[in-house]
């Protein structure tokens, strides 16, 4: 195994269940596992991830079940751009993707002063020292829905400074939204987009959980939810619009399955880093996301994304937030950081490896083209659907 393809793996990548997807050239997408670094098509026993995550065989399928070798990760990578070739993909399939807004208190910081600004990142820095001075920065003690919680709630709104964001970073309901849609994530090697009408836009580090059709987190993967500050700034009404376009979501480098080594305890342990590399300037940012500084435990987000008021029969991939909130000037003094084409953002923690992508403008990326009835087609030329009573 070379030091790239244990770069992208778990420390422990020898004992760890990694199941993810795979294009196969002259085939399709294709679930695969890995395995002493190399890369095992198992579709013959679950044709999709939505599949695979439903199935309590999902460990021993990920550790023992035959399959088709497709190459070494280091070919796979090799090929992150290669329409025509074999090649990674976002890990999950037919899941809805859901994410998590302001769930780490440096973040519901930086959405109030977003909005504050309008979109204006010139007024940012401003902003955010009169809110610093009025509210503090550490909110990381208040547990949204607790009466201190209201209490602040009420101060707030007495000073004139309560805004839609500090409703779901300090109250009883999380934001949640639909980040993308299914099949539309890219994952490792892949660009991400921008809305060509951002100016100002940031990555967002942040770990995903695995939820299958029964509200069970069977695994974590990591993510990129680009974001576009000056957009979303101007109207939250505009999430949409700010999160959802082409390419706009990575998910990777694979799942990796909850067992004796890797549970719901590591996620809450985590520390996901990221690093910003610059093509053209030479610029460098690091920061991180320490998971026991989240504001709701992440099986209180998955309940209340999912429930007797809301079913997902594919499961789905829940973004849980991220409290990396970049405010270092990039291109001028207090003008904050945007990012600039051909950014290299990697994101990682050592229990699920690093996912590494470009930074490209959404209307120049590969379009999206295939989506879940082109997957079924696929499925059933290769004689992979099952019918099931």
């Amino acid at each position: 195994m070379t030091d790239s393809d244990k770069s992208m793996l778990p420390v422990d990548a020898e004992r760890a269940l990694l199941v993810g997807r795979a294009w196969r050239a002259g085939a399709g997408p294709s679930v695969v596992v890995v395995r002493a670094g190399q890369v095992i098509d198992v579709s013959a026993h679950s044709a999709t991830m939505a599949e695979l995550l439903e199935r309590a065989e999902a460990p021993e399928i990920a550790r023992n079940a035959p399959g088709d070798a497709l190459g070494t990760l280091a070919e796979l990578l090799a090929n992150a751009k290669n329409t025509e070739g074999t090649r990674l993909l976002a890990p999950s399939d037919l899941q809805a993707i859901k994410a998590c807004g302001v769930t780490f208190a440096v973040s519901l910081l930086e959405r109030v002063i977003e909005e504050q600004a309008k979109g204006d990142p010139a007024r940012a820095g401003e902003l955010r020292g009169a809110m610093q001075e009025c509210i503090g920065d550490d909110l990381s003690a208040i547990k949204p829905g607790s009466p201190a919680a209201d209490k602040l709630k009420q101060d707030l709104i007495a000073r004139g400074l309560w805004s839609p964001y500090m409703e779901v970073g300090i109250g009883p309901d999380a934001e949640v939204f639909s980040k993308s849609q299914p099949m539309s994530a890219v994952g490792y090697g892949a660009d991400v987009g921008l809305h060509p009408d951002s100016k100002w836009n940031n990555p967002e580090p942040e770990i995903v959980l695995a939820v299958n059709s029964r509200g069970e987190v069977r695994g974590a993967s990591l993510g990129n939810d680009v974001n576009l500050r000056d957009i979303e700034g101007r109207s939250a009404l505009l999430l949409g619009k700010a999160k959802d376009n082409n390419a706009s979501c990575a998910i990777g480098p694979f799942i990796r399955l909850f067992d004796e080594h890797f549970t719901i305890d590591t996620i809450r342990n985590a520390e996901v880093s990221m690093l910003i590399e610059g093509a053209d300037d030479d610029f460098h940012l690091a920061g991180a996301s320490r998971m026991r500084e989240i504001s709701r435990d992440p099986l209180d987000l998955v309940g209340q994304v999912y429930g007797t008021h809301h079913q997902y029969p594919d499961g789905f991939m829940l973004f849980l937030g991220t409290m990396f909130s970049p405010i270092k000037d990039r291109d001028a003094a207090g003008g904050g950081f945007t990012h600039h084409l051909g950014d290299r953002v990697s994101i990682s923690t050592p229990s699920l490896g690093t996912l590494v992508n470009e930074v490209r403008r959404s209307d120049q990326v590969a379009p999206w083209t295939f989506g879940v009835r082109a997957l079924f087609d696929n499925l059933a030329r290769r004689g992979l659907l099952k019918i099931t009573q």
